[in-house]
C-alpha cells in the first residue's frame, strides 16, 4: 500500500496538535474528512482503542462521499474489516473505529457508560452545545491513549462553535486571524459558563488543581490548502463561486459573521429587463398558496404566482410575469384556475403540498379544479434561505432577466427585503420555480386528472 501522509500545511498541523481539543476547518474544501478519518490510525495497533466519528443524523454518514463511503478508501490497506451493522472497522489489534450519529438531543444518552478515547464531530455546528460537552463526560480510555476530541467545521455565525472559537476569529471581518491558528488556550466549564485562559496555571490559580483545564485550538483551512482536490476536481472553485454571496463568503471566504440579511441575496442591479423573452423557453408557472384575506387589522401571507422560463440554447432564466394578492381560500383558488386559462394547458402548474393531511386534501382539491392540465402539487424541503440559494447565485451572475410588466418594481422590492422582509412569498415563489426547472428528476408523466403519477 502507498505511504498516506497529511498534506503539508493546516492539515498536517492539525494532525500533529497536541491540544485536548482541536477544531479543523472553517471553510469549504479543506480535506476536513479525510482528516478526521486519518487521525485514528496512529492507534490502531493498541487494543482496547476505540474511536467514534459522529455526523447529526445516520443519513449523512451513509451519503455517497460521505464518512462511510470516504474510510473505504483508506482503511482495508491497513487490514481492517468493515461490519455494516453497526457501522464499524475492526482491526488486526482488536481496535475499533465506529461511525455514528446523535440524529436527537437524547440520543446522547444511548452513550452512558462508554469508553471511547477519540472522540470525532463531522460538521460541529451541526450538534448542540450540550451533545458537545456530553459526549466530554465519555471522553476516557484505559488503553494508554490520552482522551481527546477532535471536530471540523464550517461557519455558522449562529451556533454555539462560533462563540467558542471567536478568540481566534477577527469579530469585525468574520475571519480567521491567521497568527492565532493553531495557537492553544485552554478552558473550564463552569455550568454553562466557559472561562478561558492562556495557560493551565491561571486557571489552577483561580479554581483550584482540581478545575482540570482542557486545551482546545482551532486551525484555519480552505480549498486552496488542498491541492490534492484542486488538481483532482479544479471545477469546485468554479461550484463554490457558483453560490450565492451568503454562502460563498461562508464556504468559499471562510466567515464566520456574514450572515442573510436585505440585499446580500437579490438586487435589481444584477438583473436586466427585456422586452420580450425568447420562444425557445422550458416554462412553468408557480404558486406559492396563502389563503386569508386583507384586512385592516391584519398583515397576511402575500399568495404569489411566478411564471418561469429557461432558455434551451442558453440555459438563461427569464421571469415572464408575477401576480401578488391577499385574499379568501375562494378568490384564490379562482385566481389559480383563470391564470392557468390564459396560460393554457401545455403550461406546467407547480403548487407547494404544505405536510399533514389538510395538505394532502387541498391538494387534491386543487388537481380536481384544475382537470385537464399539467398540475404538480410536492412538498418542499429545506429551509427557504437554503432553497433561494441556487436561484440568487444566478441572479447575481446576471444570468436571471425580468421581461417588463407592471409587476417588476413588486418583485424587485420584495426580493430585495428577503429575508429580513416579515414576508417572504415572493421569494419562496421565485425559488421554487427556478428550482423546478433546474432539478434533475425524470420525465413528467400526468393523469388524465392533471396530477403527476
Amino acid at each position: 500500500m502507498a505511504e498516506i501522509r497529511p498534506q503539508h500545511g493546516p492539515q498536517e498541523a492539525f494532525l500533529a496538535s497536541p491540544a485536548d481539543i482541536a477544531i479543523y476547518g472553517g471553510a469549504a474544501g479543506g480535506g476536513k474528512t479525510w482528516a478526521l478519518e486519518f487521525e485514528p490510525l496512529r492507534h490502531v495497533d493498541k487494543p482496547g482503542f476505540s474511536a467514534v466519528i459522529f455526523r447529526r443524523n445516520a443519513v449523512q454518514v451513509r451519503n455517497p462521499g460521505g464518512l462511510w463511503d470516504a474510510s473505504m478508501k483508506i482503511y482495508p490497506g491497513l487490514k481492517a474489516t468493515p461490519l455494516s451493522q453497526p457501522m464499524e472497522w475492526l482491526f488486526p489489534s482488536k481496535a475499533k473505529i465506529k461511525f455514528a450519529h446523535l440524529d436527537h438531543e437524547t440520543t446522547v444518552l444511548d452513550w452512558q457508560g462508554a469508553e471511547i478515547a477519540l472522540i470525532c464531530f463531522d460538521e460541529l455546528t451541526h450538534f448542540s452545545e450540550s451533545q458537545f460537552f456530553y459526549m466530554l463526560s465519555r471522553n476516557r480510555s484505559t488503553c494508554g491513549v490520552r482522551p481527546y476530541v477532535r471536530a471540523t467545521c464550517n461557519p455558522d455565525a449562529d451556533s454555539w462553535v462560533a462563540n467558542f472559537i471567536s478568540w481566534w476569529i477577527d469579530q469585525e471581518t468574520g475571519l480567521a486571524i491567521p497568527e492565532r491558528s493553531g495557537q492553544i488556550r485552554w478552558m473550564i466549564r463552569l455550568g454553562d459558563k466557559i472561562v478561558w485562559a492562556d495557560s493551565p496555571d491561571e486557571l489552577k490559580r483561580e479554581y483550584g488543581d482540581e478545575s482540570l483545564p482542557k486545551s482546545v485550538t482551532f486551525i484555519a483551512s480552505s480549498l486552496f490548502d488542498n491541492k490534492i482536490l484542486m488538481e483532482a476536481d479544479p471545477g469546485y472553485l468554479a461550484n463554490l463561486k457558483g453560490l450565492s454571496v451568503v454562502e460563498r463568503e461562508r464556504l468559499l471566504g471562510g466567515n464566520w459573521k456574514i450572515r442573510p440579511a436585505a440585499g446580500l441575496y437579490f438586487q435589481r442591479a444584477w438583473c436586466p429587463v427585456v422586452e420580450a423573452a425568447p420562444t425557445d423557453l422550458q416554462l412553468v408557472r408557480y404558486w406559492d398558496l396563502a389563503a386569508t384575506e386583507k384586512i385592516e387589522s391584519n398583515d397576511p401571507d402575500f399568495t404569489v404566482s411566478v411564471k418561469m422560463g429557461r432558455s434551451k440554447a442558453d440555459g438563461r432564466i427569464y421571469i415572464l410575469h408575477c401576480l401578488s394578492m391577499r385574499q379568501s381560500p375562494f378568490q384564490v383558488k379562482s385566481a389559480v384556475i383563470n391564470i392557468a386559462g390564459q396560460d393554457g394547458r401545455k403550461m406546467p402548474l407547480v403548487l407547494p403540498q404544505d405536510p399533514g393531511q389538510a395538505g394532502k386534501a387541498q391538494a387534491r382539491d386543487f388537481v380536481r379544479a384544475l382537470y385537464g392540465y399539467r398540475v404538480l402539487t410536492r412538498p418542499e424541503s429545506g429551509d427557504k434561505v437554503t432553497r433561494f440559494g441556487p436561484f440568487s447565485a444566478q441572479c447575481e451572475a446576471g444570468n436571471v432577466a425580468f421581461v417588463r410588466g407592471e409587476w417588476n418594481e413588486e418583485l424587485f422590492t420584495a426580493l430585495e427585503g428577503f429575508p429580513a422582509a416579515p414576508h417572504d412569498d415572493h421569494a419562496d415563489a421565485c425559488s421554487g420555480a427556478y428550482n423546478f426547472l433546474t432539478e434533475k428528476r425524470p420525465p413528467m408523466r400526468f393523469s388524465r386528472g392533471g396530477a403527476r403519477r
